[in-house]
């Protein structure tokens, strides 16, 4: 396949903000010269984690800005319902092409159904959609994130002999799958470590997750000695009940986004490692691919990805992750992933002075 050549222009002709549906349902539009289709994305929410507006909506915005492509993001506010709405007017309002981020496989592989049946391409961001008709899926390899977080805690626990509690993210989320999967493949295979309770979090809601694993905690007599948090928000509250037990430090716990919180958790040291996956970095592929089938191009792919449910092997961008522990913070800053002063802030400043930062 052929690598799209990205058109650049002058000028934006104009950028919108408007507010649609309920509450921070926002939907960001802009205008170019490249090309005369129009992209759609589709964010999940801003629960599960605030990379979505912080980091991947401005991304995004700024790569389509850059190749002069009229574009329109929105957030669903993790509901399928408010997804399917905002997927129907988009498709009215004529985009060319249409990324989502599911929020389950069974409403993501029905908007695309309608997608394709109006002739719009469709692109899976992030998450794959089992069962769906994506043409392109976007991601970081996922399994991959799975294993270096396995890695993370196996490192961390340092060999001796270890209780470890799973706490997974959304059952409903294929990438959760296979980052559980990843970890699973590392941490099954070490002989010192007992795997002690497991259970995922419905929507990676943070606080739902409090109340899981305080749970998978009590039923394991306290006797847990690592944490497999599948993500930096329920990084977070595993280890608001590590501190309620006042074992906060003594516990290894893993995470993934490298989150302010999560980078500020590793470096008072409460959290062992995270995985970085850049936004920009993401964003750019996506936008490289969307603005190809916007111009009636094939993109350039660099794996596939296998679909059970649909019995298809997905054409895909698989970007690589990357494991952050208090050693290598800096990777995340020097990218531009999180500011310093935002992560070096009162008194975490005087840990970045002593990490090096």
């Amino acid at each position: 396949m052929k690598r799209t050549s990205t058109l650049l222009v002058t000028a934006v002709v104009g950028i919108g903000l408007t507010l649609t549906g309920c509450g921070s349902n926002a939907s960001d539009s802009g205008s170019g010269e490249a090309s005369g289709g129009k992209v759609g994305v589709i964010l999940p929410d801003t629960k599960s984690s605030v990379r979505w507006e912080t980091k991947d909506r401005p991304a995004l915005e700024e790569a389509f800005k850059a190749a002069g492509v009229e574009y329109t993001i929105q957030n669903a506010e993790g509901s399928a319902d408010t997804m399917a709405t905002i997927a129907d007017a988009m498709i009215a309002d004529g985009v060319t092409v249409l990324a989502i981020v599911n929020l389950d496989s069974d409403s993501g592989a029905s908007i695309q159904q309608k997608a394709a049946a109006q002739g719009v391409k469709t692109i899976d961001y992030d998450r794959l959609t089992l069962g769906g008709s994506a043409d392109v899926y976007v991601s970081f390899d996922n399994t991959e994130v799975g294993k270096l977080q396995g890695q993370g805690l196996v490192d961390c626990l340092g060999g001796k002999p270890a209780n470890v509690v799973f706490l997974n993210g959304s059952p409903t989320d294929n990438n959760a799958t296979l980052f559980s999967s990843g970890a699973h493949s590392v941490i099954d295979a070490t002989p010192s470590i007992t795997n002690v309770g497991e259970q995922a979090v419905p929507d990676w809601d943070n606080d739902k997750a409090v109340t899981i694993f305080e749970q998978l905690y009590t039923a394991a007599d306290g006797r847990v000695d690592g944490v497999y948090a599948a993500n930096d928000g329920l990084a977070g509250s595993v280890i608001s009940i590590l501190e309620k037990n006042r074992r906060a430090g003594q516990v290894p716990v893993t995470g993934q986004d490298a989150t302010v919180e999560g980078l500020q958790n590793i470096l008072a040291g409460n959290q062992c490692m995270s995985v970085y996956k850049s936004a920009t970095e993401e964003a750019d592929a996506l936008a490289e691919v969307a603005i190809a089938l916007v111009n009636g191009e094939s993109p350039e792919t660099t794996a596939t990805s296998r679909d059970d449910t649909g019995g298809r092997d997905v054409p895909s961008v698989l970007l690589t992750p990357k494991s952050i522990t208090k050693e290598n913070v800096n990777v995340v800053l020097d990218d531009g992933g999180q500011s310093r002063d935002e992560v070096c802030t009162g008194q975490f400043a005087a840990m970045c002075t002593a990490a090096g930062i």
